[in-house]
């Protein structure tokens, strides 16, 4: 089965993976709203990251308001705001503000509930990874900050260079063998710059008998319940993705990379 959603270009919010379809604990959605519009909603018993993509709001998670969120014109402008919304809760965007309003509704089904909170620009680590070749930047979201204020949700952005790769050496989460790994679904949702380009989505096991990869345009999403997953941005083209994570064994990441590969690099 192809693990690649292409982009579809549709107003309002665009369910884009659901949890149970291919992943069982997490979700993402698209909100596309344009200048005065609102929409409202209830998470059930889901956990919520809206993920500011571009443009500014309010927004009002059951009687708490937030006003004037966001502070970038796209991705590649600045660093993420972000809202974590718990489990039985309703949150409305109140008004878009500006030309467009773009968010990233992420989702993990979760447990506990918690109290909502804003994560800033300012509260957003960030990570330089790698060296030439697979040199990239992570951003992180709700990663050690979210230790006791959620349930299961990991959410940050990797920026990869142009003609490098990232999530690289491959790395996997797919098993539960503690202290060497964890089981972490992940879904990836990209953009690219300049829109035109495009990067690549690596997919495979230890066995093979996952051996994919897709090309990735502007706005695509992949899911990623198994495997070893790297990514490669086409050389004049930065390759942007948004990474939600959760499993049923805790939030520590703890990943396992592809020996093989990582010995034969060494040689």
């Amino acid at each position: 089965m192809s693990y690649l959603y292409t982009f579809k270009d549709q107003k309002g919010l665009r369910e884009v993976i659901k949890p149970g379809d291919v992943t069982k604990y997490i979700g993402l959605g698209i909100l596309t709203l344009e200048a005065g519009e609102s929409y409202k909603t209830k998470t059930y018993d889901k956990e919520v990251v809206l993920v500011i993509l571009s443009g500014k709001a309010n927004l009002k998670v059951d009687d708490v308001k937030y006003e004037n969120l966001g502070e970038r014109k796209d991705v590649f402008s600045g660093r993420a705001t972000a809202v974590y919304i718990p489990r039985e809760s309703f949150y409305e965007v109140i008004e878009a503000q500006g030309d467009k309003l773009e968010i990233a509704v992420l989702s993990a089904v979760a447990e506990k509930k918690f109290k909502p909170f804003v994560v800033k620009p300012e509260d957003v680590v960030v990570n330089h990874r790698g060296v030439p070749g697979y040199q990239r930047d992570v951003h992180d979201i709700i990663v050690d900050n979210g230790e006791g204020r959620v349930d299961r949700i990991v959410v940050g952005e990797t920026f990869s260079y142009p003609g490098e790769w990232s999530s690289y050496p491959s790395h996997k989460h797919d098993a539960y063998n503690p202290p060497e790994e964890t089981m972490m679904e992940e879904i990836y949702f990209f953009k690219v710059n300049p829109p035109e380009g495009f990067g690549v989505q690596v997919m495979y096991n230890d066995d093979l008998s996952l051996r994919d990869a897709y090309i990735i345009k502007d706005k695509d999403a992949v899911a990623i319940p198994e495997g070893y997953h790297p990514v490669a941005s086409a050389p004049g083209f930065a390759v942007y993705y948004l990474w939600v994570m959760a499993g049923p064994h805790g939030r520590k990441l703890t990943p396992k990379d592809d020996q093989k590969l990582v010995k034969a690099m060494k040689k």
